[in-house]
């Protein structure tokens, strides 16, 4: 058996909420499969099963909040044997007398047959009796599915979502002053924005009201109660100041202030520049993006990163993670590529294999992960998988910067703008467009003399940008 544990989708997060599941008990799993999606102080995340196998239970139930590292879901990996009673789907399950099946919509719902095995002894799953007493229904009344009438968590949903049909109808308003359930993440969003949780409209699973019904609430409160403007004279119009939207960005704000707060007060970072000639790089580019479409062209911002991955191979040290207070060095390298949210905040997916991928290939996965970024739809394996972190900030103009490393990576990289600056070579001065890029790097997993190592491969590969 394995157990799948709700994944740490950056270091500055210890729980998440699991805002849906996407597999029932019984399904076939592979590696990549998208199980579950979480709910995050930075959104809604899709998060990949691991393992290749078969789901035996779901240990949490949807629109609750788990810790990081708590089971979640528990699989049986191919090849193991099959443990009784534990609701997996054999490949040779034993004979048993033919049933016709009956469908979901024609069974009983009035009078519902007890799952109960000879003896009078019901099986249910832990998490499916947590979700029964939450729920409050009576596991005599539930019909199991799994194996040996086993009852599970979707059992006892469907028993929960029918009972409430028999008892109220659904035209029945919900009754008046009822707690309404709500996200932990939704919860302090509507702390936030003054957001009264008993008029959400929730959304989630179950009526669940999540992080986007308080916003779309606040959204419109605030427009609501904007003042409709006075008739203005037609020769002299006075402008109106539109109203200010709600600041949704709050609870991402706190989670990056949260792990750069710990990132300063546990890495002993370093810090290294040098000034790069970019004359050859600006030249083989212009020279290569002639041959292309517009939409085929290659930005500058690419040869960096393939110009770091490419360095992080001859100085592996600054590539991986410090963990359990020791180096684990990564033998793929996947650049954490920050990208600026339009409406405030900052992430950082990974561009994985981004040794092994051409330029193009890197353009096409910078663009699409940037897209994906800003439509809030990443998967758990780019926020987890950064082996080190890059960020450039040429385009805002800024010369140079120098950042704070992302825990558990032990460097990041830092590109400013290229700029038109004074350069002397072979006792000729000049004028040459120039970059400076910056190392932070952690001093438990190397010093500063690796670190201008890579500097000093990174200068190098630049300078040769048809090897790239």
């Amino acid at each position: 058996m394995a157990e799948f544990k709700m994944p740490s989708l950056g270091a500055d997060m210890d729980a998440g909420t699991l805002y849906e599941w996407f597999i029932k008990p019984g399904a076939t799993v592979k590696r990549g499969d998208v199980i579950a999606s979480v709910e995050t102080d930075k959104g809604v995340i899709d998060v990949e099963c691991f393992e290749e196998g078969v789901v035996v239970e779901l240990a949490a139930a949807a629109g609750t909040r788990v810790p990081v590292g708590q089971t979640i879901a528990i699989l049986q990996v191919a090849g193991e044997p099959v443990v009784a009673g534990s609701g997996a789907v054999t490949e040779t399950p034993p004979p048993v007398p033919a049933v016709e099946p009956i469908p979901q919509a024609e069974l009983p719902v009035a009078q519902p047959q007890a799952a109960v095995p000879m003896g009078g002894r019901l099986k249910v799953s832990p998490a499916a009796k947590k979700l029964a007493a939450e729920l409050g229904v009576d596991l005599a009344q539930v019909i199991g599915t799994g194996s040996d009438g086993s009852i599970h968590l979707d059992d006892i949903r469907l028993a929960a979502a029918t009972a409430t049909k028999v008892a109220r109808p659904a035209e029945t308003p919900p009754v008046a002053g009822a707690e309404p359930r709500v996200t932990p993440v939704a919860r302090r969003v509507a702390e936030d924005l003054g957001v009264d949780l008993h008029e959400a409209q929730g959304t989630g699973p179950h009526g669940v009201v999540n992080r986007i019904d308080v916003e779309h609430l606040a959204a419109e409160k605030s427009e609501a109660a904007a003042p409709l403007p006075a008739p203005e004279p037609v020769a002299e119009p006075t402008p109106k100041a539109a109203p200010q939207p709600p600041d949704f960005q709050t609870a991402m704000r706190r989670a990056i202030a949260l792990a750069m707060a710990r990132s300063n007060r546990e890495i002993p970072h370093y810090y290294l520049e040098t000034r790069i000639d970019m004359t050859k790089v600006l030249r083989w580019l212009e020279s290569e993006n002639v041959k292309r479409s517009v939409a085929e062209r290659i930005l500058p911002v690419v040869l960096l990163i393939k110009a770091t991955a490419k360095g992080l191979i001859e100085v592996p040290d600054l590539n991986g993670y410090w963990r359990d207070d020791h180096f684990e060095a990564s033998e793929s390298i996947h650049i954490g590529f920050a990208i600026s949210l339009r409406q405030g905040g900052l992430v950082t997916p990974a561009i994985h294999d981004a040794d092994d991928k051409s330029l193009d290939e890197l353009m096409v996965a910078m663009r699409d992960l940037i897209t994906r970024t800003r439509g809030g739809r990443l998967r758990s394996s780019e926020l987890m998988d950064a082996t080190i972190t890059l960020t450039s900030l040429g385009d805002t103009g800024v010369e140079k910067v120098y950042g704070v490393i992302y825990p558990p990576q032990v460097a990041l990289v830092g590109f400013g703008k290229i700029m038109d600056q004074p350069w002397a070579e072979n006792g000729m001065l000049g004028i040459r467009p120039i970059l400076t890029a910056t190392l932070a790097g952690d001093h438990r997993a190397s010093d500063g003399r690796r670190g201008a190592q890579f500097l000093s491969a990174l200068e190098k590969f630049l300078q040769e940008p048809e090897t790239l």
